[in-house]
């Protein structure tokens, strides 16, 4: 997934940063190196000379045994530096370029193609934007536990919480896996505690390792950035919704309907689901309100994009929290 032209900047700039700080890192050591052993200062240059003499007679097309003269004279001079190197109790590479990703030698590509270094700085750079860096560290596909939910029949169901919920970690895990092609947008639906928000984390994380941009926030803090470009006129808050909010690979936006509902967020909040779903940008809501309590909140024009653009996933249980503390009913 391509990365923005803004994250993508940043990226070749931290790049060009290692490149400095390589040159910079280097040229101490050398300054080190000749100041112990003055000798190695003449070696450099003695190895200079003879590459440009090299390079002279290849532009020539001539001088064949002369230019296998210069090699052997070449080789001698690099290991009498290893040597004295080694004398001075430092590695015989200690006067060569040091990269962080020897592979790239920190230019992030490896020919035409990202180099492995470039995609996981990509993928850092989107944990960093995301808002919740350490949050996905917990709360993931890998440490979903199914334990928290009744294996009890439900009759409601046809079958346990748990079978239930099995079958919801599926369709979450090839939703994440497929996005965008099998859908864009969902919405979790229920009780507290039943694990709409780790589910939320667990595709969030998954979509920033296949390097999705993903942002989080919360509905309180959606509006606030709403708030603050409206009425303050910040040219941060304003950038933050259109850079983040409206063009953000996936958007999720969770406890919708905790915050203080009133004309001002209903038309926000329809402001920004139309506008994803008109830049076909994936939007994941999460909350404690059933259908019918969204269209009473927050209109019918709401309700209707919602209902007819998401896919609604209800869940169910025990409050998680209480389970934890207290013990499996």
């Amino acid at each position: 997934m391509p990365l923005k032209n803004a994250q993508y900047d940043i990226l070749m700039r931290m790049y060009d940063r290692r490149q400095l700080d390589n040159r910079y890192d280097q040229q101490k050591r050398i300054t080190r190196a000749y100041t112990l052993s003055p000798r190695l200062r003449e070696i450099d240059q003695e190895i200079g000379s003879l590459s440009a003499q090299r390079a002279k007679l290849r532009i020539l097309g001539n001088g064949m045994g002369a230019s296998e003269s210069l090699k052997a004279a070449t080789v001698a001079l690099q290991k009498e530096r290893g040597s004295i190197l080694e004398q001075l109790g430092l590695p015989r590479d200690y006067l060569e370029m040091r990269y962080h990703c020897p592979d790239c030698r920190d230019t992030g590509y490896i020919g035409s193609e990202k180099c492995h270094c470039f995609k996981q700085a990509a993928v850092n750079l989107l944990y960093d934007q995301s808002n919740i860096r350490a949050i996905l560290e917990r709360e993931n596909f890998s440490s979903f536990s199914l334990s928290y939910y009744s294996d009890g029949y439900d009759p409601d169901l046809g079958q346990s919480i748990r079978d239930y919920m099995q079958s919801i970690l599926l369709r979450c895990k090839d939703f994440a896996a497929s996005y965008p092609e099998k859908g864009q947008n969902i919405m979790f639906t229920g009780t507290t505690g039943v694990g709409k928000t780790f589910l939320s984390n667990c595709i969030a994380k998954a979509l920033i390792e296949r390097c999705f941009s993903v942002v989080y926030l919360t509905a309180t803090e959606l509006f606030d950035i709403f708030s603050r470009a409206c009425f303050s006129y910040e040219e941060e808050a304003a950038e933050d919704i259109d850079h983040y909010i409206l063009d953000s690979d996936m958007l999720i936006i969770d406890d919708l309907g905790t915050e203080r509902a009133n004309a001002f967020t209903v038309s926000k909040l329809f402001y920004c689901i139309n506008e994803r779903l008109v830049r076909k940008k994936g939007t994941l809501i999460s909350t404690n309100l059933k259908p019918g309590e969204i269209r009473d909140l927050y209109t019918e024009r709401v309700a209707s994009r919602i209902l007819s653009h998401y896919e609604i996933i209800s869940l169910f249980g025990d409050d998680i929290r209480i389970v934890k503390k207290f013990g499996s009913a």
